[in-house]
Protein backbone atom coordinates (compact mmCIF):
# COMPACT_ATOMS: atom_id res chain seq x y z
CA UNK A 1 0.00 0.00 0.00
CA UNK A 2 2.81 2.38 0.89
CA UNK A 3 4.60 1.53 -2.36
CA UNK A 4 1.39 2.24 -4.32
CA UNK A 5 1.03 5.63 -2.65
CA UNK A 6 4.64 6.41 -3.43
CA UNK A 7 3.95 5.70 -7.10
CA UNK A 8 1.02 8.11 -7.07
CA UNK A 9 2.99 10.89 -5.36
CA UNK A 10 4.48 12.36 -8.59
CA UNK A 11 0.98 12.54 -10.11
CA UNK A 12 -0.38 14.27 -7.00
CA UNK A 13 2.44 16.77 -7.11
CA UNK A 14 1.88 17.42 -10.80
CA UNK A 15 -1.88 17.83 -10.30
CA UNK A 16 -1.35 20.20 -7.39
CA UNK A 17 1.10 22.26 -9.42
CA UNK A 18 -1.27 22.47 -12.40
CA UNK A 19 -4.20 23.46 -10.17
CA UNK A 20 -2.08 26.11 -8.44
CA UNK A 21 -0.92 27.58 -11.75
CA UNK A 22 -4.50 27.57 -13.05
CA UNK A 23 -5.81 29.29 -9.92
CA UNK A 24 -3.09 31.94 -10.18
CA UNK A 25 -3.98 32.52 -13.84
CA UNK A 26 -7.66 33.00 -12.98
CA UNK A 27 -6.75 35.29 -10.08
CA UNK A 28 -4.44 37.38 -12.27
CA UNK A 29 -7.01 37.75 -15.05
CA UNK A 30 -9.69 38.57 -12.46
CA UNK A 31 -7.43 41.24 -10.95
CA UNK A 32 -6.86 42.84 -14.34
CA UNK A 33 -10.61 42.73 -15.04
CA UNK A 34 -11.27 44.45 -11.70
CA UNK A 35 -9.06 47.36 -12.78
CA UNK A 36 -11.42 47.94 -15.71
CA UNK A 37 -14.62 46.85 -13.99
CA UNK A 38 -16.47 50.10 -14.73
CA UNK A 39 -15.86 49.74 -18.46
CA UNK A 40 -16.71 46.02 -18.35
CA UNK A 41 -19.93 46.70 -16.45
CA UNK A 42 -20.92 49.40 -18.94
CA UNK A 43 -20.23 46.98 -21.80
CA UNK A 44 -22.29 44.26 -20.09
CA UNK A 45 -25.21 46.65 -19.64
CA UNK A 46 -25.15 47.84 -23.25
CA UNK A 47 -27.55 45.16 -24.63
CA UNK A 48 -30.10 46.10 -21.98
CA UNK A 49 -29.78 49.87 -22.31
CA UNK A 50 -29.75 49.87 -26.12
CA UNK A 51 -32.55 47.40 -26.73
CA UNK A 52 -34.81 47.63 -23.70
CA UNK A 53 -34.23 51.15 -22.33
CA UNK A 54 -35.32 50.37 -18.76
CA UNK A 55 -33.84 53.51 -17.26
CA UNK A 56 -31.40 53.11 -14.40
CA UNK A 57 -30.76 49.79 -12.70
CA UNK A 58 -31.10 49.60 -8.93
CA UNK A 59 -29.67 47.62 -6.04
CA UNK A 60 -31.48 47.21 -2.73
CA UNK A 61 -28.67 46.10 -0.44
CA UNK A 62 -25.43 47.95 0.22
CA UNK A 63 -23.30 45.00 -0.85
CA UNK A 64 -25.24 44.15 -4.04
CA UNK A 65 -23.24 46.36 -6.40
CA UNK A 66 -19.87 45.29 -4.98
CA UNK A 67 -20.72 41.57 -5.09
CA UNK A 68 -22.12 41.90 -8.61
CA UNK A 69 -18.99 43.64 -9.84
CA UNK A 70 -16.81 41.04 -8.12
CA UNK A 71 -18.71 38.18 -9.79
CA UNK A 72 -18.46 39.95 -13.13
CA UNK A 73 -14.69 40.34 -12.74
CA UNK A 74 -14.37 36.67 -11.78
CA UNK A 75 -16.44 35.61 -14.80
CA UNK A 76 -14.22 37.68 -17.09
CA UNK A 77 -11.14 36.20 -15.44
CA UNK A 78 -12.33 32.64 -16.02
CA UNK A 79 -13.35 33.38 -19.63
CA UNK A 80 -10.05 35.04 -20.54
CA UNK A 81 -7.97 32.33 -18.87
CA UNK A 82 -10.09 29.49 -20.31
CA UNK A 83 -7.60 28.58 -23.10
CA UNK A 84 -4.79 28.48 -20.54
CA UNK A 85 -6.88 26.25 -18.25
CA UNK A 86 -7.48 23.85 -21.15
CA UNK A 87 -3.75 23.87 -21.84
CA UNK A 88 -2.99 22.94 -18.24
CA UNK A 89 -5.49 20.09 -18.38
CA UNK A 90 -3.87 18.91 -21.60
CA UNK A 91 -0.35 19.04 -20.13
CA UNK A 92 -1.46 16.97 -17.13
CA UNK A 93 -3.21 14.30 -19.21
CA UNK A 94 -0.78 14.14 -22.15
CA UNK A 95 1.95 11.95 -20.56
CA UNK A 96 -0.53 9.11 -20.01
CA UNK A 97 -2.00 9.13 -23.52
CA UNK A 98 -1.05 7.26 -26.66
CA UNK A 99 -0.02 9.15 -29.79
CA UNK A 100 -3.42 8.97 -31.50
CA UNK A 101 -5.15 9.85 -28.23
CA UNK A 102 -2.95 12.94 -27.87
CA UNK A 103 -3.95 14.11 -31.33
CA UNK A 104 -7.61 13.55 -30.52
CA UNK A 105 -7.45 15.41 -27.20
CA UNK A 106 -5.48 18.28 -28.74
CA UNK A 107 -8.14 18.64 -31.42
CA UNK A 108 -10.92 18.55 -28.85
CA UNK A 109 -9.27 21.25 -26.73
CA UNK A 110 -8.68 23.62 -29.66
CA UNK A 111 -12.14 23.26 -31.17
CA UNK A 112 -13.99 23.24 -27.87
CA UNK A 113 -12.27 26.45 -26.76
CA UNK A 114 -13.06 28.15 -30.07
CA UNK A 115 -16.68 27.03 -30.12
CA UNK A 116 -17.10 28.09 -26.50
CA UNK A 117 -16.08 31.65 -27.39
CA UNK A 118 -18.21 31.67 -30.56
CA UNK A 119 -21.26 30.58 -28.58
CA UNK A 120 -20.61 33.23 -25.93
CA UNK A 121 -20.29 36.02 -28.53
CA UNK A 122 -23.38 34.79 -30.38
CA UNK A 123 -25.40 34.84 -27.16
CA UNK A 124 -24.20 38.27 -26.06
CA UNK A 125 -24.48 40.14 -29.35
CA UNK A 126 -27.45 38.40 -30.98
CA UNK A 127 -29.56 36.38 -28.55
CA UNK A 128 -29.35 38.55 -25.42
CA UNK A 129 -30.54 41.83 -27.05
CA UNK A 130 -33.55 40.10 -28.62
CA UNK A 131 -34.40 38.27 -25.41
CA UNK A 132 -34.26 41.50 -23.40
CA UNK A 133 -36.37 43.35 -25.94
CA UNK A 134 -38.98 40.57 -25.75
CA UNK A 135 -39.23 40.61 -21.96
CA UNK A 136 -39.19 44.39 -21.73
CA UNK A 137 -41.99 44.67 -24.30
CA UNK A 138 -44.45 43.97 -21.47
CA UNK A 139 -43.64 47.33 -19.89
CA UNK A 140 -46.16 50.10 -20.40
CA UNK A 141 -47.81 53.10 -18.81
CA UNK A 142 -49.11 51.03 -15.91
CA UNK A 143 -46.16 48.68 -15.68
CA UNK A 144 -42.70 50.12 -15.09
CA UNK A 145 -39.68 47.80 -14.81
CA UNK A 146 -37.23 48.34 -11.96
CA UNK A 147 -34.40 45.95 -12.70
CA UNK A 148 -31.81 44.97 -10.10
CA UNK A 149 -28.19 44.97 -11.16
CA UNK A 150 -27.31 41.58 -9.69
CA UNK A 151 -30.35 39.83 -11.18
CA UNK A 152 -29.68 41.23 -14.64
CA UNK A 153 -26.03 40.18 -14.58
CA UNK A 154 -27.00 36.71 -13.33
CA UNK A 155 -29.57 36.35 -16.14
CA UNK A 156 -27.09 37.52 -18.79
CA UNK A 157 -24.35 35.23 -17.46
CA UNK A 158 -26.66 32.18 -17.49
CA UNK A 159 -27.75 32.92 -21.04
CA UNK A 160 -24.21 33.43 -22.33
CA UNK A 161 -22.95 30.32 -20.53
CA UNK A 162 -25.84 28.21 -21.85
CA UNK A 163 -25.09 29.12 -25.46
CA UNK A 164 -21.32 28.84 -24.99
CA UNK A 165 -21.76 25.27 -23.79
CA UNK A 166 -24.48 24.38 -26.29
CA UNK A 167 -22.32 25.42 -29.25
CA UNK A 168 -20.00 22.56 -28.34
CA UNK A 169 -22.73 19.92 -28.65
CA UNK A 170 -22.30 19.08 -32.39
CA UNK A 171 -18.53 18.93 -32.14
CA UNK A 172 -18.54 16.78 -29.01
CA UNK A 173 -20.99 14.38 -30.67
CA UNK A 174 -18.71 14.05 -33.68
CA UNK A 175 -15.64 13.56 -31.50
CA UNK A 176 -17.46 10.88 -29.52
CA UNK A 177 -18.12 9.07 -32.79
CA UNK A 178 -14.52 9.56 -33.91
CA UNK A 179 -13.26 8.04 -30.68
CA UNK A 180 -15.59 5.06 -31.13
CA UNK A 181 -17.44 5.82 -27.90
CA UNK A 182 -20.94 6.00 -29.38
CA UNK A 183 -22.72 5.42 -32.67
CA UNK A 184 -24.88 7.92 -34.52
CA UNK A 185 -27.88 5.61 -34.14
CA UNK A 186 -27.66 6.02 -30.37
CA UNK A 187 -28.47 9.74 -30.60
CA UNK A 188 -31.27 9.01 -33.07
CA UNK A 189 -32.94 6.30 -31.02
CA UNK A 190 -32.54 8.15 -27.70
CA UNK A 191 -33.61 11.50 -29.12
CA UNK A 192 -36.63 11.94 -26.84
CA UNK A 193 -34.54 11.36 -23.72
CA UNK A 194 -31.95 13.90 -24.84
CA UNK A 195 -34.75 16.35 -25.62
CA UNK A 196 -36.11 15.92 -22.09
CA UNK A 197 -32.62 16.51 -20.68
CA UNK A 198 -32.29 19.66 -22.82
CA UNK A 199 -35.61 21.02 -21.53
CA UNK A 200 -34.59 20.35 -17.93
CA UNK A 201 -31.22 22.02 -18.48
CA UNK A 202 -32.82 25.05 -20.13
CA UNK A 203 -35.36 25.29 -17.29
CA UNK A 204 -32.58 25.31 -14.69
CA UNK A 205 -30.48 27.85 -16.57
CA UNK A 206 -33.54 30.09 -17.06
CA UNK A 207 -34.25 29.96 -13.31
CA UNK A 208 -37.73 28.55 -13.88
CA UNK A 209 -38.91 31.19 -16.36
CA UNK A 210 -41.03 29.35 -18.96
CA UNK A 211 -40.57 31.88 -21.76
CA UNK A 212 -36.81 31.94 -21.27
CA UNK A 213 -36.80 28.14 -21.13
CA UNK A 214 -38.39 27.98 -24.59
CA UNK A 215 -35.94 30.56 -25.96
CA UNK A 216 -33.03 28.50 -24.64
CA UNK A 217 -34.34 25.03 -25.50
CA UNK A 218 -35.16 25.64 -29.18
CA UNK A 219 -31.54 26.47 -30.21
CA UNK A 220 -30.34 23.46 -28.21
CA UNK A 221 -32.72 21.22 -30.17
CA UNK A 222 -31.33 22.62 -33.41
CA UNK A 223 -27.73 22.08 -32.30
CA UNK A 224 -28.52 18.51 -31.30
CA UNK A 225 -29.96 17.76 -34.74
CA UNK A 226 -26.96 19.51 -36.33
CA UNK A 227 -24.72 17.16 -34.36
CA UNK A 228 -26.53 14.12 -35.78
CA UNK A 229 -26.13 15.48 -39.32
CA UNK A 230 -22.45 16.24 -38.67
CA UNK A 231 -21.93 12.68 -37.41
CA UNK A 232 -23.48 11.32 -40.64
CA UNK A 233 -21.13 13.48 -42.74
CA UNK A 234 -18.17 12.37 -40.64
CA UNK A 235 -19.02 8.67 -41.07
CA UNK A 236 -19.44 9.09 -44.83
CA UNK A 237 -16.12 10.94 -45.04
CA UNK A 238 -14.38 8.19 -43.08
CA UNK A 239 -15.88 5.52 -45.33
CA UNK A 240 -14.78 7.37 -48.47
CA UNK A 241 -11.26 7.81 -47.10
CA UNK A 242 -10.94 4.11 -46.32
Amino acid sequence: MIAFLEQLRPHHEELRRRLLVSALAVAACTGVAWLFIDQIAAFSLRPLLENAQPGKLVYTRLTDAFISYLKLALLCGITVSFPFLLYQAWMFAAPGLLAHEKRLVRRIICWSGGLFLVGAFFAFFIVLPRTLAFFMSYAGENLRPMLKLNLYLAFAARLVLAFAVSFEIPFLMVMAAAAGLVQRSHFQHKRKFFYIAIVVLAFLLAAGDLAATVLLALPLFGLYEAGIIAMKIFVQTQAAAS
